[in-house]
């Protein structure tokens, strides 16, 4: 039985090896792909979304844009990672189709409405429209299994000392998703900077003979050059969004920890932080299960046997 799943991102490198992760696999449903800014402008992260989906053959899969800004904030982007474009590196197809007349929120609501079974939210981008959607249509919590995303993190960020990326851009959607009630699953900066792919791993990837798997190496050629700046002390590249995907194929590659997570939406220096009680050192109850280790091996391991799919 696959896993029903909405694929909420902002294409960027890693969003988009997470949703060609997604639709090589059998055990995921993607039942639609919505688009928020962050890693780049909204118009890209929208085009962006489209030109995979497109270079998958995948137009059957509806997708749609959402929130072109944050809640309460100036809209922050990050094109010293992902480039000029979003996804700078392979030369990817134009879009063969449109995105759909409905926004992100219409679409995810319309596709939670119409589904039998609850729908996993898989948000890899800035919480927007995922707050948006829990803010609009809470007759529609019912319908959500779980909200399996990438964010945050318990110890340092890597946008700010005290946050991570898509929490600091939009704080105040994170704080209501996390408010929300509905399970969640956190893939923050404690995991994601584990599930670095190495040199060797890239080559093990272009080794692979389809067009999709050269275009995940080149991809991660791109991604590799800002990781290689001595501040981070990083081997490799961290794939931080398809954490969200390896999760939820293979969980037993992760170690985790019910925690209460908090959400900091003002401060001088610690706007955007996720407050992980890892030690319950408060009196409020775990709201998330958050991630905290990972099988380096297994998650490259999963990586390449995906890629393999399009062998066919």
């Amino acid at each position: 039985m696959s896993i029903p799943i909405i694929c909420d991102c902002d294409p960027g490198h890693d969003d988009a090896i997470a949703l060609i992760l997604a639709l090589s696999r059998k055990e995921l449903d993607v039942k639609a792909v919505t688009t928020c800014a962050g890693n780049q402008t909204p118009d890209k992260t929208l085009n962006n979304a489209l030109r995979i989906l497109t270079m998958l053959g995948r137009s059957d899969i509806e997708v749609a844009g959402g929130a072109t800004k944050p809640l309460a904030c100036d809209l922050i982007i990050a094109p010293d990672v992902h480039g000029e474009s979003g996804l700078d590196g392979p030369e990817l197809p134009s879009p063969i189709f449109q995105a759909s007349k409905l926004n992100a929120i219409e679409l995810m609501a319309k596709t939670l409405q119409a589904s039998e079974e609850s729908i996993t939210l898989v948000p890899t981008g800035p919480l927007t429209n995922i707050a948006l959607l829990l803010s609009a249509y809470p007759h529609l919590h019912k319908k959500v299994k779980q909200i399996v995303l990438m964010g945050g993190a318990a110890g340092v960020g890597n946008w700010t000392p005290a946050a991570e990326f898509n929490i600091f851009v939009d704080p105040d959607a994170a704080n209501i998703v996390f408010k929300s009630g509905i399970p969640i699953v956190m893939c923050g900066l404690d995991v994601t900077h584990q599930a670095q792919i190495m040199d060797e791993d890239i080559e093990r990837i272009r080794a692979i003979p389809n067009p999709i798997a050269q275009c995940v190496a080149e991809l991660l050629d791109f991604f590799m050059i800002y990781h290689r700046d001595p501040k981070w002390k990083f081997e490799g590249a961290p794939l931080h969004d398809p954490c969200t995907i390896a999760w939820l194929l293979k969980p037993e590659l992760f170690e985790t920890q019910d925690c209460f997570v908090g959400i900091e939406t003002k401060g001088e220096y610690t706007q955007g932080m996720t407050v992980v009680d890892r030690y319950s050192l408060t009196d409020k109850q775990p709201n998330a299960k958050v991630l905290f280790g990972l099988n380096r091996q297994g998650f490259v391991d999963l990586i390449v046997e995906s890629l393999m799919f399009y062998n066919k």
